[in-house]
């Protein structure tokens, strides 16, 4: 069986056991199209094998592809363009006419981005990529004005934030005066302002790693957290996807934070 997919989901954990659309979870590709669980104190036991296109799904199940590229080979990608625009349509017809927000995300210990989404999706967007704090700054009646706007206010705040600066923010907390100073030069309500909690905690940074073995500590965002052998890791769920995975213990040497030694 292969993952073929995760979802970030939803940390509390009462939509663990009834919600899979709200839960943290991978999905596999077995007979079942099963998806398992990542809520907090889930033990997995997946052995990575080889990895390879993780297909598409159509709407007879999903078509495998053995190419071995991954997570997708360059037939099965897929690239969402509005990511790309600036505020110049990329699309032969512009089709973005719902109500967008323009948001600020903080992410520990000081890193704050700019972003758009669909206004009804903002609370949804910041969780999904692991913010620890956000602010709608602007609502605006289009994509196209919303990322003009965004590509100005880019000069001072990056729209991109890589993985591993998220991951070295584990187990920090928001600097707060610098996400006041980038609140102070925006009139926002305190309606339109959010913190964010994910349920869990780490006392060090984790150790990055790609693994599917041990105790889920927790999720956020798309950064799964997990302790094994007294060491606790960091799994970008994406690098899981395309594995061909089988249960089992996990045999290969992985690098070990100093409190696995503390025996």
């Amino acid at each position: 069986m292969q993952i073929v997919g995760y979802e970030t989901g939803d940390p509390d954990p009462g939509l663990y056991l009834y919600d899979w659309e709200s839960a943290p979870a991978v999905q596999l590709d077995d007979s079942a199209q099963r998806f398992v669980s990542l809520s907090t104190g889930t033990q997995l036991s997946f052995k990575l094998d080889e990895r390879h296109c993780a297909g598409i799904q159509t709407e007879s199940g999903r078509r495998r592809c053995m190419n071995s590229r991954g997570p997708y080979c360059h037939d099965h990608q897929s690239t969402w363009v509005c990511a790309k625009c600036t505020g110049t349509c990329l699309k032969d017809e512009m089709d973005c006419f719902d109500t967008h927000a323009i948001y600020l995300a903080g992410f520990a210990p000081d890193i704050i981005k700019v972003g758009v989404t669909k206004d009804w999706r903002l609370r949804d967007r910041l969780r999904e990529q692991g913010a620890d704090c956000g602010a709608q700054i602007r609502t605006v009646e289009n994509g196209r004005i919303a990322r003009q706007q965004e590509a100005a206010i880019a000069t001072q705040y990056p729209d991109r934030v890589r993985v591993e600066q998220k991951i070295a923010g584990l187990g920090q907390f928001m600097n707060t005066h610098r996400w006041k100073e980038a609140l102070a030069n925006f009139d926002i309500p305190p309606a339109n302002q959010f913190d964010f909690e994910y349920g869990f905690s780490v006392e060090t940074k984790p150790v990055s790693e790609t693994i599917a073995t041990g105790r889920v500590i927790g999720v956020k965002g798309r950064i799964l957290i997990i302790e094994h052998r007294n060491t606790t890791y960091a799994v970008d769920m994406r690098d899981l996807v395309g594995y061909e995975v089988r249960s089992g213990p996990l045999k290969r040497h992985l690098q070990s934070s100093l409190g696995a030694w503390n025996w």
